[in-house]
């Protein structure tokens, strides 16, 4: 992200849109879906207008094992994760809901959950920690399962490119830091089932597969959350140029603007974003749409309330020009209500 909002050459890397078809190139896998009703996996997808992998309704077989009563709870205890957001659905959770006006896509999201950001597991409440689908574009699949911890920060590690993986990843940690011998053969016994019927349904229990790398090579900035941005790219280099400013220098602007002591020193402090927001403008004008998503993703995640104005104008048009208008919808949803506290759409 340094340089002087030139383009930078991106080498093999490819526009977002093969990303799809490289995806299906490497892993022909399982024919055998998950044993759930149509009308229940169409109620999940229409709720949130997201498709979603099979990889999630086979954990909420495993789960239906595990806890045939309770399966968003099967992992509670033991674990210490519970399912959550798309999982409510397939757990009938919805139907008991008092509100009507229900937003599926800011249920269980986070204060730095960017719209890419689905939740599926919530664990400790303590460090806000979860897990979930992170997609490139609303209209395909995800790229891959991630963490955060909101108490923490904005930053999203990447735990596996299936919800197998991301908590099988997670029960390894886990079993290291325990030292009781009953909860530890639990946890045991849980991994072994985890990880036979993931190898028998033919998920990689990776923490990085091969599929991620791909991906990997496709991203244009890693942007505040280090998840990574991608962009569609042209064979001219156009889609993307880089911000004027290091991601150290942007944070130490953000900084100055947060701190100053009052208004005039607020809106002196200001004066370096408006002229990269001039940039933008002339980014989106050659169609280098990925500057201003960039910096409207940087300022959401830095996650002061200074910038929620700036992020409001940059990040809703940056997705309409990139044609996820979904995400757009999100990121203008969450503006409105982000608070600390996760949003649970259905809590009583």
């Amino acid at each position: 992200m340094t340089g002087g909002g030139k383009r930078r050459p991106r080498g093999a890397a490819g526009p977002a849109g093969e990303q799809c078809e490289k995806n299906g190139d490497v892993k022909k896998r399982r024919s055998d879906q998950a044993d759930i009703p149509d009308n229940l996996r169409q109620e999940a997808e229409t709720c949130y207008r997201l498709r979603l992998p099979e990889d999630f309704y086979q954990f909420w077989k495993f789960c239906e094992e595990l806890d045939p009563e309770k399966p968003s709870d099967a992992l509670v205890s033991s674990v210490g994760l519970t399912l959550v957001g798309p999982y409510d659905i397939l757990a009938g959770k919805h139907k008991k809901a008092k509100s009507t006006d229900l937003d599926f896509n800011l249920h269980w999201r986070f204060f730095y959950d960017p719209p890419e950001f689905q939740t599926i597991l919530v664990g400790d409440s303590k460090t806000q920690y979860h897990m979930g689908y992170f997609r490139d574009v609303p209209d395909e699949l995800p790229v891959w399962v991630g963490a955060n911890e909101a108490k923490k920060g904005c930053v999203i590690s990447q735990v596996g490119d299936n919800v197998f993986a991301a908590v099988k990843l997670f029960l390894s940690k886990k079993l290291k830091e325990v030292t009781d011998k009953k909860k530890n053969a639990i946890l045991k016994d849980i991994d072994e089932k985890l990880t036979r019927t993931a190898k028998e349904l033919g998920y990689s229990l990776e923490q990085k597969t091969l599929k991620m790398k791909q991906r990997d090579k496709k991203v244009v900035t890693k942007a505040f959350h280090g998840a990574g941005l991608v962009v569609p790219v042209d064979k001219n280099d156009v889609g993307y140029r880089e911000l004027p400013e290091t991601n150290a220098n942007l944070k130490k602007i953000c900084k100055a603007i947060v701190d100053a002591p009052t208004d005039d020193e607020r809106l002196k402090a200001f004066a370096p974003l408006q002229e990269m927001l001039t940039f933008v403008q002339f980014a989106n004008d050659e169609c280098d749409y990925g500057m201003g998503y960039e910096l409207g993703m940087d300022l959401f995640c830095y996650g002061s309330h200074y910038f929620h104005k700036t992020v409001a104008q940059l990040l809703p048009l940056a997705y309409t020009l990139l044609r996820r208008g979904l995400f757009a919808e999100i990121i203008q949803s969450h503006l409105a209500r982000r608070r600390p506290e996760p949003l649970d759409q259905l809590a009583p």
